[in-house]
């Protein structure tokens, strides 16, 4: 048992070492992620750039999981997924996007950068990581009533607003 406990130390000392390594590695985005489509027999239509900018909602929202300290999940973007990023998820909007999401149970609210599909769980619109959800403060609850406004879409020169 200690012997389990050592390695694990040794890989997390590891991992913790090199993080800061790979965060400057990912991939290089160019326009917009807007192509419809199916997932467990629903199909998607993402919107337009222009359609999206302004745009605003009102829907349930998420966060994801913590399973990825070691070995980092994946965007949509193709990007990494550490505990500390602050990105969402959403089913249509063009991605990457940055929203402004306001928790409508007590008035905080934060930018966030949306750079994954989901969540495609039934009456939910948006899933995000563990640090917006602590800013917006519903961590300890897992779910709460939001509103969403797209600030821009867009990373670098393909950035609009």
């Amino acid at each position: 048992m200690k012997r389990i406990f050592q390695q694990t130390l040794l890989l997390s000392a590891i991992a913790f070492v090199c993080m800061p390594l790979t965060g400057c590695i990912g991939p290089n985005i160019k326009g917009y992620k807007t192509k419809p489509y199916t997932l467990r027999g629903i199909r998607y239509h993402p919107m337009t750039p222009r359609e999206a900018l302004g745009h605003r909602e009102v829907g349930v929202a998420s966060h994801y999981s913590e399973h990825f300290l070691i070995f980092p999940g994946k965007t949509a973007t193709g990007e990494k997924l550490w505990p500390w990023t602050r990105v969402a998820a959403h089913k249509t909007l063009p991605i990457p996007c940055v929203v402004k999401v306001t928790n409508l149970k007590n008035g905080r609210s934060t930018k966030v950068r949306v750079n994954d599909r989901g969540p495609f769980i039934r009456g939910r619109m948006l899933d995000v990581t563990k640090p917006v959800a602590d800013d917006l403060g519903f961590t300890k609850q897992g779910l709460t009533q939001v509103r969403i406004e797209v600030l821009s879409v867009g990373d670098g020169s393909y950035r609009i607003r």
